[in-house]
């Protein structure tokens, strides 16, 4: 698969440093005082200075109403079972917990909703059969 890349803005950048690096565990790549790169679990993601992106709770997930758009990542799930156990004891305000949807059916996956300091909505995928991500 390919790697993706993606550039966004976010209101501060030391703020943004100790999300992704610290809380996250992504590890920081280049930066200038304006922007700075992140591998965001094998994806570059650059962070810009700026007026974050517009957002509004359009997208259903099960009972939720989360915020649209959103960015995120699908990982194995031992790796997101290790990520939400850090978060959790990070005290992360979760838009939507960690939770199991469509258990036992084709495409069950775990996912997570919270924002970064900017409030930016991230969404994290965890799947025991990563055949399942495309699941039909």
């Amino acid at each position: 698969m390919s790697i993706f890349h993606l550039a966004y803005h976010v209101d501060d950048l030391d703020k943004a440093r100790a999300f992704y690096g610290k809380t996250l565990g992504c590890i920081e790549g280049r930066s200038t005082n304006t922007w700075v790169d992140f591998n965001f679990f094998g994806h570059q993601i650059s962070l810009h200075l700026g007026p974050p992106f517009a957002t509004s709770n359009t997208g259903k997930v099960g009972a939720h109403m989360v915020a649209m758009p959103h960015l995120g990542v699908v990982l194995p799930q031992p790796q997101w079972q290790e990520l939400a156990e850090r978060l959790t004891q990070a005290g992360v305000d979760f838009i939507l917990p960690p939770t199991t949807r469509f258990a036992n059916e084709p495409g069950e996956q775990s996912t997570m909703f919270f924002s970064d300091p900017a409030g930016n909505p991230i969404e994290i995928k965890g799947f025991k059969d990563m055949d399942g991500v495309f699941a039909t």
